[in-house]
């Protein structure tokens, strides 16, 4: 199996896809543009996605007050210290900045909403 997407129930689904794609650089593969919200956003390789909407039906989790190792969104940077600076600037605060043993520099900021991001540059990659 694959995953296909992750899905995040959020208080302002459209504003919180505007900010995602212009400043994350996900691009829309859907939206709907009537209550739900349903937004599937892909990350430029165009094969995970993440799903932003807002239905009353489920929880809203309280993002702000938990902690980033409950949920986080990582995300792979090739500079970590200027997209940390650029998404400070555009809304986003930092929870920490660390540089792990092996090198590898992992940032966790958190989106407007609370939601925690996590700029990765890996050592060695991954995948």
């Amino acid at each position: 199996m694959k995953f296909e997407h992750f899905a995040i129930n959020v208080p302002d689904a459209m504003a919180a896809s505007r900010w995602y794609e212009d400043n994350l650089g996900l691009t829309v593969k859907k939206k709907m543009t009537e209550s739900p919200h349903m937004i599937f956003l892909a990350d430029d390789s165009g094969t995970v996605m993440l799903e932003i909407y807002n239905n009353p039906k489920g929880e809203t989790l309280d993002f702000k007050n938990l902690h980033p190792l409950a949920v986080h969104l990582a995300l792979v940077s090739e500079d970590p210290g200027a997209d940390k600076k650029r998404l400070i600037d555009a809304g986003a605060t930092e929870f920490s900045d660390d540089v792990l043993p092996d090198g590898s520099r992992l940032v966790m900021l958190r989106d407007p909403w609370g939601v925690c991001l996590q700029l990765c540059k890996r050592a060695v990659p991954m995948i």
